[in-house]
């Protein structure tokens, strides 16, 4: 039981802490207007435009930062709190979403592999609890070791994802000083809303791997 809550009520603190500051940090600095006045999804057409990226559509889309780059369909989403606002966090979400079209204009590395991935996660993180619960419950132990070599691609993808958004994060950054799209002040703003959503993501990575952790202690005998 100490080992369950080790490995998995401590990463689900860590998410809860992380979505709570990303939402208190996003919308403190949403009321923040900046100087320049312009919209989130004028802020990702100025990014864009400036290095090149013409053909990149911004578009709305719903939901609480939802916001996304679509590398198959080269369309930037912005959610509704980021497209039409004027905010220090609107400009900070879209320039981090225009910073994922810069890596794939680039083709960043991390970034090639974390879209290679999708199609094995979505298989893995599906299947492999499944038939790693499965082996147990019939005792085949070749089939739960199947199933954590599946649920493995999950875990790899989360941190695959970090060095990903870390750089479309500081890409954002320089892209928003180079082009005095926010001011000094503006910019630390900016920092603080892009530095808490890393946090989502590192939290995420940890309840993954801690997840396959626990599994594999599972099948090695080592469970409390």
């Amino acid at each position: 039981m100490l080992t369950y809550a080790l490995f998995f009520g401590v990463p689900m603190l860590l998410a809860m802490w992380a979505q709570f500051k990303v939402k208190s940090t996003f919308n403190k600095f949403a009321q923040v207007p900046t100087r320049g006045g312009m919209t989130g999804a004028e802020v990702a057409r100025a990014v864009l435009d400036e290095a090149g990226l013409y053909n990149v559509k911004v578009e709305p889309t719903n939901g609480f930062l939802s916001d996304h780059y679509d590398p198959r369909g080269k369309v930037l989403r912005l959610s509704e709190a980021t497209y039409n606002e004027r905010s220090v966090s609107a400009a900070g979400v879209a320039a981090h979403e225009a910073g994922h079209a810069l890596q794939d204009k680039e083709k960043y590395t991390p970034l090639v592999w974390r879209s290679a991935m999708v199609p094995a996660v979505q298989f893995g993180s599906m299947l492999g609890p499944i038939a790693i619960m499965a082996g147990l419950m019939i005792n085949i132990t070749g089939l739960a070791w199947l199933g954590v070599i599946l649920f493995a691609a999950a875990s790899v993808f989360s941190l695959v994802t970090l060095p990903v958004e870390f750089d479309a994060s500081n890409r954002a950054k320089v892209m928003l000083a180079k082009m005095n799209l926010v001011t000094t002040q503006e910019g630390e703003g900016v920092d603080k809303v892009l530095d808490a959503a890393a946090l989502t993501y590192v939290a995420a990575a940890v309840a993954s791997v801690a997840q396959l952790l626990y599994y594999v202690l599972m099948l090695t005998g080592r469970r409390d």
